[in-house]
């Protein structure tokens, strides 16, 4: 069978894709780049919010009617689409030969010959899976430790859909990630949908630094970064280790999504302005050299202009090298949907407000970059990311000379304009 994929959402969606793929690759199937030479496509959803579901729809539709005119057999749909809205996706497309859920991805080539519904619950425990491939280039990899989540934050939809809070052991993901640089990967990001928990479920507490210290042993361990922790869990012994080693990348998400203490207890985050606060200092004391990446939600439930103008006065405080602003989405079965609503105008007006001072920002900091030396990774011979930028997400460099795919190097800032900056090659590390 050639088998074509879409797999869209978040990072954590697509370690799913390489690893139900790298199963059936592994049982003599092939993979193609060209729906137009597949004899089944197969469509790894996201469901999170409203704009996702949007576009998960639209790829769906989009195989069916390559279906409808001969170009390919079958059509399949997994994902958190299929985990949140099965009956409705049943409904809608009844077309779709294979409808199967998350958990059934294990299954994927005996679920496959299937027409219909295939659904089971999510798995209790995480474990590594014993084929994984890679969809992103071949010298950086995202690495799952954990899936699920249990903060409940009042406008998010995860919990309903991945489920409760699952580490995967520390000995399987060290095994992973060895298994990642014996096939030359150079930087590996760990991610969660909050990494800082990780552990908890296992091990009764959290167990990111261990699990830290076991990785920074492997042979050969290019650089690691570090995605989606949360302020209240961020401490100083976390801190004090990234600084003390240049093997994980002097770097940290964290998600805040507001800075006013009545925007956050709405949300039902774990933490207030001032932890924010003692928590960034904190980073920004402990390792000089940090780059900082936050998403935030504008137009919450309730959000006044008091609450927004705190969070303007924030951003531009605390110049974030990269930010990503979102505008609040009304999602069904969350605890913010039954909430007194702001006017979509007011989110579109206060998005693009908060869009322009984060300009205003990086436009500071770029003039602070230039002359100075910062490690990058090359993701082509004349093109890369700093340290500053994780894969996929944040801005890019380009070289005044070319360097090998994968290498890691210290290089001079030349020119910056925005998230998109040139750099002079240097000393080459990796």
């Amino acid at each position: 069978m050639k088998f074509y994929l879409i797999s869209l959402g978040c990072p954590k969606n697509l370690t799913n894709s390489e690893e139900f793929s790298a199963r059936l690759l592994a049982k003599g199937h092939q993979m193609v780049f060209d729906p137009d030479k597949a004899d089944e496509i197969i469509i790894n959803t996201c469901g999170f919010i409203a704009s996702a579901v949007k576009e998960a729809k639209e790829e769906i539709r989009y195989a069916l009617e390559l279906k409808r005119k001969g170009i390919i057999k079958k059509v399949a749909v997994t994902g958190c689409l299929v985990e949140r809205f099965k009956e409705q996706v049943t409904k809608e497309f009844p077309e779709i030969d294979t409808l199967f859920s998350i958990a059934e991805q294990d299954n994927i080539e005996t679920v496959l010959r299937h027409k219909g519904s295939v659904l089971s619950p999510l798995p209790k425990n995480l474990y590594l899976p014993p084929y994984k491939m890679s969809l992103t280039a071949s010298h950086t990899a995202y690495l799952k430790v954990a899936d699920g989540c249990n903060n409940r934050c009042a406008y998010c939809t995860i919990p309903f859909i991945r489920g409760s809070y699952r580490s995967k052991p520390m000995e399987d993901v060290v095994r992973e990630a060895q298994l990642m640089i014996d096939h030359g990967v150079k930087e590996i990001s760990l991610i969660a949908q909050d990494t800082t928990s990780y552990g908890m479920d296992l091990y009764g507490k959290p167990s990111l630094l261990p699990l830290l210290e076991k990785l920074l042993k492997l042979k050969k361990l290019g650089r690691l970064r570090i995605m989606y922790a949360y302020p209240h869990r961020v401490t100083k012994e976390l801190a004090r280790l990234i600084a003390s080693t240049d093997k994980i990348f002097h770097y940290l998400d964290i998600p805040l999504q507001h800075i006013a203490d009545p925007v956050l207890q709405r949300m039902n985050r774990h933490c207030n302005a001032a932890q924010i606060r003692h928590t960034l200092d904190m980073l920004k004391i402990e390792i000089p050299d940090i780059s900082l990446r936050t998403n935030f939600i504008v137009g919450f439930p309730q959000e006044t202009k008091k609450d927004f103008n705190e969070l303007k006065k924030f951003v531009r405080e605390y110049e974030f090298d990269n930010m990503g602003v979102f505008e609040y989405f009304r999602e069904k079965g969350t605890a913010a949907y039954s909430m007194k609503q702001v006017p979509a105008a007011v989110k579109h007006e206060r998005a693009a407000e908060l869009e322009e001072i984060q300009s205003r920002v990086i436009d500071k900091i770029n003039k602070r970059l230039l002359g100075t030396t910062v490690e990058v990774i090359a993701d082509g011979p004349d093109f890369g990311r700093t340290y500053k930028d994780a894969p996929d997400i944040d801005g890019k460099v380009s070289f005044t000379d070319v360097v090998p795919t994968g290498s890691v190097f210290q290089a001079r800032i030349v020119a910056a304009q925005g998230y998109e900056r040139e750099v002079e090659p240097l000393t080459r590390k990796l």
